[in-house]
């Protein structure tokens, strides 16, 4: 801003901070080199040094005037010029009304040197009070011309105690202001109206206070040497602490009961009517007694032991007050000196010797030399009152202006309430901004505004000589809480004052205040961050690309030949390569379009620039803004010094300070639009710096902590950085990146951290195919964070969301191609993918065309069937299982039975040429398999079995006959064809002995095989003889034991009529037939002593004999399993045949096992009484132990249901008595 003066003003130099990361503040210019004084004073009574080294000391804004207090007893009225509202970026300026000279008095033959030393605004009353020089004058608002007439308040000290209460509820006096007046005698409570003149409403005989702090009815008040609580309806007070600890009372005379200090109200020090009236304040009276003297009495450094103890507990310790066996200051001096300002002999004090006033802000303390020649003393510390809540006030106490200070928290009964708060040097100025209550100081984002900060105004001592700054800390977290840090910002140095250089002159101070009305100040740095530009990528494919012949990714030629075709339906009379070329014309923007895009982002980004402050800092002819620093600002400074920590590309990133700030974001609402930006702009930063640091870690092979992992993939998903962000860092994957005729816009401020992932890509040395060099842990995390954007796909709020989820599905294809790669390699080292993949490819993807490329580049051909079965694409899908079938490589060898797959899916088919085409095919490879294709009934295409025959007699001759046999064993002819398998089997053993031997030996060499033995069908098919009869008894032994189709229905009967005189050599055909006829025990035999097969018996049981020689393939029928108890039945068959086998080992085994496994079916009573009595309890340990764990289960059961059935009746009573209760009785009339 400028204040009016000719000539540019230097910039402003950054603040500097205790540390790198900003703190809760920012430094901006209000005004630079202001001309405070344009010529020397002619008043004598303003020293000749004073007029030459002109600085502020007080400032005050309100409804866009500046009022600036000078040194040179002026006041500087600046007026705000509005900055333009069409240009966001416009600034405000000032300019300079007029310049004001308050009058004042000073003692004859002395000079002022304070100046301009408060300056109140009263806005209700239209007024404004001038403090200079200790007298107190009054202005109307806001061209600050004299009011009142020559109405003037000598020897005053100070003026405010304006009610805070009603200032923050916005209520107050309707028809005035009351302010608190404070002089060498008293204390007096005025009322200032507009058009009347101030009169008085209260007096209070405390004399000499300095200042005043006033919440409804209660104030605190200090003088040179202390601070007490005031009541301001019933005029009594309560004594605090010193202001020096070195100055303190005794503990035991600090604090006690309430004092009456009322004093006459009419005695008036302004021309006031006689007549007025006040309003009635609230009864609140403070009879409570206080004693800060145990807390106080710990503060000092310095104690006199000697020190007597003073009479008069309830005495206010000011300069000329109560009487006092020796003041303060005095015996803080060596003894018999004596200090001038403290020689009072009366409690009004001599009118000659004014009391020493207050410093105002900005203005120099007392110095520490004598205030008169050769008089030695101890320099009076500047009393501080804050009220930052309702219910407290904040007052400092200290030994010594170059010694550390205490700030201490008193609630309105004097009480300390929090813990106290440090500064490194007694404060020359302070302030407290922000409410404070019910702030966490865990919270980023939350009440950012509430946060309660105090501001002191300090020297520090260097080797460079004095400084002056900010101390900044907060107030409203206690002990142990986060948010206790200091800041530090120092006074930028600018323009020297004239005079500087002279031993003789004063050097004017650091101020800080917080003005009457908030302003709006602009922080470019906001906008500069979150405004929208375009990445540049040099390796990006784009849409709009020019088409050729030989272009290597196909996504682009698909994508501009769809794009010609839509412009051909509103476009005809185009020619193709014209219509190309006028598409890419309209769809690439040209460079005005961008930079108008970039105007727009710039404009909406400086909305959130304008940030709003009270607070003022000055020093000198330089004023400035204190602007809170918004959250964007400081957690961006720590990520940016995180960053810059780094002098190489391939060191360390400082991780700690990066994940804390991910943690810090964590589960943060915005509740406005600017935290919404910054929180994901912030977590997009953080989440790529994490990235770059994760990939370098990974191709270094050092660790990367699983929570840093994790906090890192949760700050990707919520921060909605754009992926390609984080592809375009990644080698190989960069490839995958689309960008759309508008490009990619990200955040500026995010724009450094996504270059910096391209330097760490580049400076990979990486092979054909980088993703070699990731682990697989790595791209795990890649493939986690892909798939959650595939979530978002159909999201509104996701621009340019074509090329992105192109982009996507692409990356996300090789990240699973790979992973999946190395698990077929290394099971243990790679996690299974096979499932994520199928699920991406089977549920359809954008990028159709370049996930064909990378399926055929890794040769996953069974997968890039699938992706073609997602697009309906049925031939694509044959042809290529038929090159997986036909020896080509599949690398994930997921088709393990090809023949099988095309035969079911030829099933599914409604294209008869395609059936044709592939079932010709698998039968010339498969005859058997390849002929169910055209009998299966399932089929959706039909053919005619003489249609059929002709087609394989031309295709496939060898798969004629099993075609044909397929028709006969599959349907209608089951019992011709049982018939023809029994006449050549009967034939062959009624002609043949050494059949019937071969037979009856078979059955003895499968007894004598030792347990755990195959079952009898596996034994006979697998040492089948190469014998017509052999092969048709098996055959017929499948039919039998069919339970599918028309394979279970046959003639049972005339079946067994023909085989019963074969009944030995024949055993497994009766053990069929007698299941079938339910001769469940004479199969049990056949198979326990017969056979042998003891197995199968146990099938028998559990099968019920229907299905016993059933085929592999073959699913058996629900209904064909017996029940339990028909199971039971079954069982108890089978214990009494094995408790009959004549080998005693097989016995006691197969009867263990037996009773092991199936002992649920049997009654273990029954049982006990089957087994003989010889038997050792060991064997049958097993089923006892399970059948007494059973019999308990079942008490337990049984116990549980009664009580649930009692429950159920008591309800259903309960049910029944409210049922009757409301129905009530009923009364019929006797017959």
């Amino acid at each position: 801003m400028s204040s009016g003066k000719e000539g540019d003003s230097p910039p402003i130099p950054a603040p500097t901070f205790e540390s790198r990361e900003p703190g809760a503040y920012l430094l901006r210019s209000l005004l630079e080199d202001v001309q405070l004084s344009t010529e020397p004073s002619q008043d004598p009574r303003i020293p000749a040094n004073a007029q030459a080294n002109v600085y502020i000391t007080c400032v005050e804004l309100w409804d866009d005037n500046l009022y600036i207090g000078t040194s040179a007893a002026e006041i500087l009225h600046y007026v705000l010029i509005p900055p333009d509202p069409q240009h966001v970026s416009s600034k405000p300026n000032f300019i300079l009304a007029s310049r004001v000279q308050p009058q004042f008095s000073v003692v004859q033959g002395t000079q002022a040197t304070v100046g301009v030393q408060q300056i109140l605004l009263l806005p209700r009353a239209g007024k404004a009070c001038v403090l200079c020089n200790g007298t107190l004058t009054f202005y109307s608002l806001p061209e600050l011309s004299p009011a009142f007439g020559t109405t003037q308040v000598r020897n005053c000290n100070w003026v405010g105690g304006l009610d805070l209460d009603a200032n923050e509820e916005g209520r107050g006096e309707a028809d005035g202001e009351l302010i608190m007046i404070c002089v060498k005698t008293r204390i007096q409570l005025v009322k200032v109206h507009d058009e009347r003149r101030p009169f008085p409403i209260r007096n209070f005989d405390i004399p000499g206070a300095l200042a005043s702090t006033r919440r409804s009815g209660i104030a605190c008040v200090a003088n040179a040497q202390s601070y007490a609580l005031l009541d301001v309806n019933h005029q009594q007070k309560i004594p605090l602490f010193p202001i020096s600890t070195i100055d303190g009372a005794p503990a035991e005379s600090i604090g006690g009961k309430a004092e009456d200090i009322g004093g006459d109200s009419n005695r008036s020090f302004l021309q006031a009517p006689t007549h007025f009236s006040g309003r009635a304040g609230e009864d609140r009276g403070h009879g409570r007694s206080t004693s800060l003297g145990a807390f106080v009495g710990g503060l000092g450094r310095r104690q006199d032991a000697s020190r007597p103890r003073s009479q008069d507990r309830g005495s206010f310790d000011v300069i000329g007050g109560s009487p006092r066996e020796r003041s303060p200051v005095s015996r803080a001096l060596s003894p018999g000196q004596e200090t001038p300002i403290h020689s009072r002999t009366s409690r009004e004090g001599s009118p000659e010797k004014p009391l020493p006033s207050v410093p105002p802000d900005g203005a120099p303390a007392l110095p520490e030399t004598a205030l008169e020649p050769n008089a030695t003393h101890v320099a009076l510390l500047k009393p501080h009152i804050l009220s930052p809540t309702p219910n407290e006030f904040l007052l400092t106490t200290g030994v010594s202006s170059r010694e550390p200070g205490v700030g201490i928290f008193v609630n309105l009964e004097g009480d300390v309430c929090r813990s106290t708060i440090e500064f490194e040097q007694y404060p020359q100025s302070l302030v407290v901004d922000g409410e404070g209550a019910g702030t966490s100081s865990q919270s980023l984002m939350q009440d950012e505004d509430k946060k309660g900060y105090i501001l002191a105004s300090i020297e520090r001592t260097t080797a460079n000589g004095t400084i002056d700054g900010l101390e900044i800390q907060r107030w409203d977290v206690g002990v142990g809480e986060a948010g206790l840090e200091k800041a530090w910002i120092e006074a930028p140095q600018r323009q020297t004052l004239a005079g500087d250089d002279k031993a003789t002159t004063t050097r004017p101070q650091l101020g800080v205040r917080i003005t009457s009305q908030s302003s709006t100040v602009s922080v470019s740095e906001v906008s500069e961050k979150l405004r929208l530009v375009r990445l540049r990528l040099s390796t990006a494919k784009t849409l709009d690309s020019p088409a050729s012949g030989d272009s290597s990714d196909s996504r682009t030629g698909a994508s501009l030949e769809r794009l010609k075709k839509e412009m051909e339906l509103f476009d005809g009379l185009t020619s193709g390569n014209d219509l190309l070329s006028t598409h890419v014309r309209r769809v690439s923007p040209p460079d005005e379009d961008e930079e108008s895009r970039e105007q727009e982002e710039r404009t909406f980004a400086q909305r959130f620039s304008r940030l709003s402050t009270q607070v003022i800092m000055w020093k000198g002819n330089n004023i400035w803004w204190l602007v809170r620093s918004p959250s964007l600002i400081r957690i961006d400074a720590i990520l940016q010094n995180a960053s810059e920590s780094i002098n190489e590309i391939h060191a360390a990133l400082d991780r700690r300070s990066v994940v804390k700030v991910v943690h810090d974001l964590r589960n943060q609402e915005p509740a406005t639009e600017l935290q919404f930006l910054s929180l994901g702009y912030l977590r997009q930063k953080a989440s790529l710096l994490l990235f770059s640091n994760l990939m370098w870690a990974d191709l270094q092979q050092s660790s990367f902590a699983a929570k840093e992992r994790d906090a890192l993939e949760e700050s990707l998903t919520q921060g909605g950085a754009d992926p390609r962000l984080v592809l375009i860092s990644i080698p190989t994957l960069h490839e995958e990146v689309l960008e759309g005729p508008n490009g990619i816009w990200i955040h500026r401020g995010v724009n450094d951290a996504a270059v910096r992932g391209l330097t760490l890509r580049d400076s990979c040395a990486t092979s054909e195919d980088g993703l070699d060099w990731f682990s697989s842990g790595f791209l795990g995390f890649v493939q986690r964070f892909l798939t959650a954007w595939r979530r978002k796909k159909g999201f509104g709020s996701i621009a340019e969301d074509k090329e992105l989820f192109l982009s996507v599905d692409a990356a996300l294809i090789r990240v699973l191609l790979e992973l999946d790669k190395r698990h077929l390699l290394d099971p243990n080292g790679a996690p299974p993918v096979r499932t994520e993949l199928y699920a991406i490819v089977d549920g359809g993807i954008e990028c159709f065309d370049r996930a064909v490329e990378l399926l055929e580049k890794y040769r996953r051909l069974y997968v890039l069937s699938r992706l073609y079965q997602s697009r309906k694409m049925s031939g694509k899908v044959l042809a290529t299982w038929r090159r997986v079938v036909e020896g080509e490589t599949d690398e994930g060898g997921e088709l393990t039975n090809g023949e099988a797959e095309i035969r079911r899916y030829l099933t599914r088919l409604r294209d008869a040429t395609l059936v044709e085409e592939y079932g010709t095919w698998l039968a010339v490879r498969n005859p058997k398999l390849g002929v169910t294709v055209f009998a299966d009934d399932e089929s959706r295409v039909k053919f005619k079995p003489s249609e059929v025959v002709q087609l394989l007699k031309r295709n496939a001759p060898n798969a004629v006959k099993e075609y044909l046999e397929h028709l006969v064993f599959h349907n209608q002819y089951v019992d011709d064809l049982i018939a023809f398998y029994l006449d050549t089997i009967l034939s062959v053993l009624e002609t043949s002995d050494s059949a019937r031997t071969t037979l009856i030996r078979s059955y003895e060499t499968y007894r004598a095989l030792q347990p755990p033995r195959p079952t009898y069908r596996q034994f006979v098919t697998e040492n089948a003889i190469e014998e017509e009869w052999w092969q048709t008894r098996l055959r017929l032994l499948q039919l039998l034991g069919g339970s599918h189709g028309a394979a279970s229905e046959y003639d049972v009967s005339q079946i067994l009529n023909r085989i019963e005189p074969f009944e030995d050599e024949l055993v497994p055909e009766m053990i069929i037939l007698d299941g079938k006829q339910a001769r469940h025990r004479q199969a049990i035999r056949l198979l326990t002593h017969g056979l042998g097969d003891f197995d199968t018996a146990i099938n028998y049981c559990l099968l019920g004999g229907s299905s016993i020689f059933y085929s592999s393939l073959g699913a058996i029928p629900k209904e064909a399993i017996p029940s339990r108890e028909e199971q039971a039945t079954l069982f108890e068959y089978l214990l009494l045949e094995f408790l009959a086998i004549e080998d005693v080992s097989h016995r006691l085994e197969q009867t263990g096992i037996l009773l092991e496994r199936f002992g649920g079916w049997y009654d273990i009573r029954q049982v006990l009484d089957t087994i003989p009595d010889s038997w050792s309890i060991e064997l049958v340990s097993s089923f006892l132990i399970s059948a007494f764990r059973r019999m308990v289960q079942e008490r337990n059961e049984t116990t549980v249901a009664k009580a649930l059935s009692g429950a159920e009746n008591l309800k259903v009573s309960a049910a029944f008595i409210g049922h009757c209760e409301k129905a009530g009785p009923s009364i019929e009339a006797a017959e």
